[in-house]
């Protein structure tokens, strides 16, 4: 007889995370055939009572495995402490390998590369792409976009966290974090094993939605300050089988568009002023709704030729939240029904696609911003207009407020040669002295949010936050209370220009 499974925690510790009004119903076995969504009350899950069980200790361990989450997981490990890495899907990325968000978007400043972005890049060389193909003389070391091979890059993140002896958990999520005394002390995820803890000296959240960050308590944000509205989302795909050559003639010839800089088999298309009668038309003969083609571009992909990832189909923030999870659940339903129409109208108008098929669907909601902590520094538009540097400055980026809602004109690019910085005091929090928050949820304000979210800045983000967990666990400092610019200069990934 097969055995039963059970979540390792004792039922009275159940019923005191999950209220005892929640319990009974969940007991009762009633059974509502209609599904009503309602306002869910905020019920903080204290699990510091409960009886759960220890899976692993380190000295830091990383919650979410995205780009930023990787950088930092490496960047500790590599500096000599045991880092365990918790990631809630199967592959490391995150939206670059699971949500195919493809290629890197630019920092627009000459050397913005910190040393893991530049070591990252060797590894794909190394594996014979160059990464750098669209690299401009004047953006050399961090100016132009780069391309990861969704699939490559998964390889190697995984040969990177093998190299440095990183506990990879993969099919982890998290679902809480105990506190003690102004620090975190363990998180609790759920495994095939139930639920479990990890406990460690120092806890950094690359979750992207700061999850570890609400959990245990962190003031946060989320969307516009004027409409209260997050970024739009994507749910990207793939079509494969297309005759990119027709497709690029169809664009530059025939309607003329000059957005493809580059011919085949490295190009790319979007709507432009130049192509929305061609789209327009398409909403016109009921083909292709006006949220459908409200946002297109494609990309080929480096190392799949023939198959063009496609940075679309996006939900309007008014119907749908990155902070709402049934919205979100929602917008993933409605986003295969706009792939598959977006997949028909390109079959049928597009020289080159008429015998494409989709070929991958993203397996993680493009979420550009959702939860952002609120730190010892909020990051502003200010500081970006104003080109602002710090002393503790972890990295640097010129890339455009850049807010996907037609809604809000918030976007305005530096002038060449500008730059801002991210301070160090963005990634910590007043309340947590051993919590360090990388990625699209540091702390800072919808405008800054939408410069800094972008993946070079992410990675070096979280190498900064490697490089201080280390130094701090080393030197006895918290990391909170940690001073950037006091590392010496030659133990930093970056020293601020200012």
């Amino acid at each position: 007889m097969e055995k039963s499974f059970l979540i390792p925690i004792s039922r009275r510790d159940l019923f005191k995370l999950a209220g005892l009004t929640a319990a009974g119903v969940a007991l009762s076995g009633a059974v509502d055939s209609h599904v009503e969504a309602v306002e869910a009350p905020k019920r903080e899950f204290n699990f510091n009572g409960a009886e759960i069980p220890t899976l692993l200790r380190a000295d830091v361990c990383v919650c979410g495995g995205g780009c930023a989450g990787v950088a930092a997981a490496v960047t500790a490990a590599r500096n000599g402490l045991s880092v365990v890495l918790v990631e809630q899907g199967v592959v490391l990325g995150g939206l670059q390998t699971q949500g195919l968000v493809y290629p890197a978007m630019p920092t627009r400043i000459i050397n913005s590369d910190t040393p893991y972005i530049t070591d990252l890049n060797k590894r794909f060389a190394m594996h014979g792409i160059d990464v750098n193909w669209l690299e401009e003389p004047e953006y050399k070391h961090g100016g132009n976009a780069r391309e990861y091979t969704p699939e490559l890059l998964a390889f190697i993140y995984d040969e990177l966290c093998n190299d440095y002896r990183v506990e990879i958990l993969y099919n982890a999520t998290l679902i809480g974090a105990n506190t003690q005394a102004g620090k975190i002390t363990a998180a609790i995820v759920h495994t095939v094993e139930g639920l479990s803890k990890i406990e460690a000296n120092i806890f950094i959240d690359a979750t992207g939605d700061a999850a570890l960050s609400r959990f245990a308590g962190v003031p946060t944000a989320h969307g516009s300050e004027h409409t209260g509205r997050n970024q739009k989302m994507s749910f990207r795909f793939e079509m494969g089988g297309v005759e990119e050559m027709q497709v690029y003639k169809f664009f530059v010839k025939k309607l003329k568009d000059n957005w493809c800089e580059h011919k085949p088999p490295e190009f790319e298309f979007a709507k432009t002023t130049h192509t929305e009668k061609f789209y327009y038309e398409g909403i016109q003969r009921g083909e292709v709704t006006k949220d459908d083609v409200a946002y297109i571009q494609a990309f080929t992909i480096i190392g799949k030729p023939g198959t063009l990832s496609m940075n679309c189909p996006e939900m309007s923030p008014f119907l749908f939240s990155a902070t709402n999870a049934l919205e979100r659940s929602k917008a993933i339903r409605e986003a295969r029904i706009m792939i598959r129409r977006l997949a028909h109208f390109f079959r049928k108008n597009i020289p080159g696609f008429k015998k494409s098929y989709i070929s991958r669907e993203a397996s993680m909601l493009g979420v550009r911003e959702s939860w952002r902590i609120r730190g010892k520094y909020y990051l502003t538009g200010d500081d970006y207009f104003n080109a602002q540097k710090f002393p503790d400055a972890v990295c640097c980026s010129a890339y455009p407020i850049d807010v996907h809602d037609e809604s809000l004109d918030l976007s305005r690019a530096l002038g060449k040669g500008e730059f801002y910085e991210i301070p160090y005091r963005a990634l910590v929090t007043n309340e947590f002295a051993n919590l360090l928050v990388v990625g699209r949820c540091i702390s800072a304000n919808f405008a800054a949010q939408a410069s800094v979210r972008i993946q070079p800045t992410c990675m070096s983000m979280g190498e900064a936050a490697g490089i201080a967990a280390a130094y701090g666990y080393k030197n006895g400092i918290a990391v909170n209370q940690l001073d950037w610019a006091q590392i010496p200069a030659n133990m930093r990934s970056y020293v601020s220009a200012g």
